[in-house]
């Protein structure tokens, strides 16, 4: 079992004729995906590689093809407004890979989400891969632009801000021979949709998930919320790295949440709820998949 998405959900990607759009779409089919739509504006009736439908609009897709999840390769400018267009269609989960999305189209976008059905993650995310029971975990859902290949199907969750780094310990999971039910990566910026503290709660719940990586960053407070209910009501074992412990106060560090400021958000306050909360700290990247196989 998986969360948020299962190899059979049915995928619609907006901006597939996008060349950013178009080459992850075609990564997905390989994948296994099964990638059922495509929308943008002023082509629908088209066929993407001769075998997805193109809509113009997602609700249009949706009824059409019964799709339940996107993906969003839109331009910055009008990513928002897909991200609504996506709400409005009563979609499940949207996962926004664009960066760059001005914060006061996210708090429009935040205020339209209270009530809603739909679960996003992003923007600016890596996002979602629950792999297969295939060679190179062929068969699963990818969602994103996360490396389908590096993931092998099991028991262990990852959910991180950073993209790299969320590959970097699948790939330490990978090369362990473990698995991963699903790997989820929240994104960096300061106004976004779920949250480490949701997927966590997510994990939790999944019986096919026996442990988790966390993976976090300077900047907010989402870490230590997150460390606080696991403190609480946490059952399975959990280990985490915070990235960001050299940054200096004030300066943004590659992610637009990813800044100290006023004393807070600093690493070692972050390492310290970790451990106060009994999560395994790794001191390096490298050092993720074994703390937490070690506690396992």
């Amino acid at each position: 079992m998986a969360i948020l998405i299962q190899p059979d959900t049915k995928i619609l990607i907006q901006g597939i004729t996008g060349a950013f759009g178009a080459r992850h779409a075609q990564l997905s089919l390989a994948y296994g995906t099964r990638v059922v739509a495509g929308v943008t504006p002023g082509k629908g009736g088209q066929l993407f590689e001769n075998k997805v439908p193109i809509f113009d609009t997602v609700s249009q897709a949706v009824q059409a093809t019964g799709a339940t999840a996107s993906a969003i390769f839109v331009p910055p400018p009008f990513a928002a407004d897909a991200i609504l267009e996506g709400i409005d269609a009563g979609l499940d989960v949207v996962v926004c890979i664009t960066e760059g999305i001005p914060v006061m189209d996210m708090i429009r976008v935040k205020r339209a989400m209270q009530g809603s059905r739909t679960r996003l993650v992003g923007p600016n995310c890596p996002g979602v891969v629950s792999p297969g029971p295939g060679k190179d975990s062929h068969g699963g859902c990818r969602i994103g632009i996360a490396p389908g290949y590096i993931h092998k199907q099991g028991n262990i969750g990852v959910v991180s801000r950073s993209g790299t780094l969320t590959y970097e310990a699948v790939w330490q999971l990978t090369s362990r021979g473990v698995g991963q039910s699903t790997c989820v990566g929240i994104g960096g910026d300061p106004v976004n949709g779920t949250s480490h503290l949701d997927v966590l709660q997510l994990f939790m719940k999944d019986p096919d998930t026996h442990g988790i990586i966390m993976i976090g960053e300077i900047g907010g407070n989402g870490e230590e919320d997150a460390a606080e209910w696991i403190r609480r009501h946490g059952t399975k074992p959990v280990a985490g790295f915070i990235a960001g412990a050299t940054a200096p106060p004030g300066r943004r560090m590659g992610h637009a949440g990813a800044i100290v400021s006023g004393g807070k958000g600093t690493a070692a306050a972050k390492i310290e709820a970790f451990r106060a909360a009994g999560i395994g700290v790794a001191a390096t990247p490298s050092e993720m998949a074994d703390t937490l196989l070690r506690m396992m």
